[in-house]
């Protein structure tokens, strides 16, 4: 199932998917994954059952591999095939010192773009049966978002995958789309079914990005 979250700058967004995380306590109501409300079950237990591809891309100082497999998961069989789906796997065997290649301090050393495919290439190893995007391709190129979609659609089909996106294309091939506004659900359909409806809030804001 892909989600698509969409609303103007301040509509909630972020703060829902803080709350799913639990870095914000809901003060009403409940979120149920699997019929389980997430209040009810421990912090680590939780985030270690959901992936995120942040905004920002995070990368630490320390290596290549560390950065994709901090907890010492997984093999390096394991980690290559994730470089090699991520798009990543030859620009790291050109490196001298290959999945030990150092990593700067924010990742400086590698481009806005590879820290974005990293951070896809850590969903990967992960493999979690829900995945969120937030605003995740609006700081990357064209070239680098069509592949992170592409990757997605390829590798996360049977996972749920909310995304949160400034390009509405993004969401355009979602099997449903949630326009927040001022914190409440305002409309929840598919994205052709609220496109077909003209006054809709999602097709007012699609056509509006449209023309600018």
């Amino acid at each position: 199932m892909k989600i698509g979250i969409v609303g103007r700058t301040g509509s909630g967004k972020s703060t829902l998917i803080q709350t799913l995380f639990r870095i914000v306590e809901a003060t009403a109501g409940q979120i149920l994954i699997d019929d389980i409300d997430i209040s009810m079950i421990g912090l680590h237990d939780l985030r270690s059952r959901l992936s995120i591809i942040p905004q920002d891309p995070t990368m630490f100082e320390g290596t290549m591999r560390s950065n994709l497999d901090p907890l010492e998961e997984y093999t390096d069989e394991q980690i290559w095939e994730a470089l090699d789906k991520c798009q990543l796997g030859d620009e790291v065997r050109r490196k001298e010192k290959r999945l030990d290649s150092p990593v700067t301090e924010n990742g400086e050393n590698w481009s806005m773009g590879q820290r974005q495919l990293v951070c896809l290439g850590r969903v990967l190893l992960k493999r979690s049966k829900i995945l969120v995007l937030d605003e995740a391709t609006s700081s990357v190129d064209t070239a680098t978002d069509n592949l992170m979609q592409k990757t997605l659609r390829q590798h996360f089909s049977g996972s749920t995958v909310i995304t949160i996106a400034h390009r509405i294309t993004s969401v355009l091939d979602s099997d449903k789309v949630l326009y927040l506004d001022n914190g409440q659900v305002v409309e929840y359909d598919s994205p052709n079914k609220l496109l077909e409806n003209k006054s809709s809030s999602f097709a007012k804001l699609v056509a509006g990005q449209v023309q600018a």
